[in-house]
This record gives structure tokens, sequence and C-alpha cells, in this order.
């Protein structure tokens, strides 16, 4: 079985953006395993001020991630590339276990090995209190994000 995860760097604006769609399709899933199969099994992440290193980990993480970050739904934007990088801005919203619902704001710095897994991920995030008639991600829990719904750009986020 191959472990290339297309698309393969080097990148291309149009790759990149690829890239990127599909890494927010993946997350939308909320599927930890499914998931984690877009990382090297020795990738180093920073999340936050959390340092996770290895698929295992990357597993355990997103377990408890979603399990504390109810109705997840998440947008990412291209922001800059190079031949093995790829930096993005995000944002996503969600509840908690007390219905207080969330929108977090971030970054990421990606880089991938030839093969096209990623092999480190650093992400900034932070989180900004919303009531629920501010939600703006509307889409079916657990699907991408459909092709009309606006970007974060078409929602000046």
């Amino acid at each position: 079985m191959s472990t290339d995860r297309p698309p393969l760097p080097p990148f291309t604006q149009q790759t990149a953006i690829q890239k990127v769609r599909a890494a927010e399709d993946g997350w939308n899933t909320c599927d930890p395993g499914q998931v984690s199969l877009a990382y090297t099994q020795d990738s180093v992440w920073r999340n936050r001020a959390e340092f996770i290193h290895g698929r295992s980990a990357i597993v355990a993480f997103l377990t408890r991630k979603w399990n504390q970050e109810l109705e997840y739904r998440l947008i990412k934007e291209l922001w800059a590339f190079t031949e093995d990088r790829i930096a993005v801005r995000f944002a996503y919203e969600y509840h908690d276990d007390s219905a207080n619902w969330f929108r977090a704001y971030g970054n990421e710095n990606w880089e991938f090995e030839a093969n096209g897994l990623m092999r480190v991920r650093y992400a900034s995030i932070n989180d900004l209190p919303i009531t629920a008639d501010k939600r703006l991600f509307r889409w079916d829990r657990n699907a991408p994000r459909p092709a009309d719904h606006p970007g974060l750009t078409e929602l000046r986020l």
C-alpha cells in the first residue's frame, strides 16, 4: 500500500490550496484515527502550549479535543507556501459540555515529507466566547464544509 498522501511537494498555489482543503475536510470528520493518517509516524506538533510527538499521541490528543469541543466545525485558508511548507489561518466553532459556544482563531505552520505526510505542525490558537446566534458555521456535523459555504475571507473572519 502506498504511503503517498497527495498532493505532494513541491507545492504550487493550486496544490497548496488542495492540501489545505483536504486537511479541513479531514478534521471536520472529527475522526482521530482518520486524521492521524495525514501525519508521519514521528510527527511533531505544538498545539497551543501542548507538545505532541508521534501518531499515537496525535490520536489521543484529537480524541480528547473532540470529546471537549462539541459540534466542531472548521474552516482553513491558505496563507502562504513554499516547496514543502504551508502556512494556514483557520477558525472553528464548537461548544463545551455546558453549551457555551466559542469561535477559535488560529494560524498553523506545516512542513511535509516528500510523500505528502505532514512531519511538523505548529498551531497558535485563541478562543473567543460567542453566543449561539453568532455562529457562522452551520453545515452538517462531521461532514466537509459544503462547496458553496463561504470561506474565512468571505465571512470577514
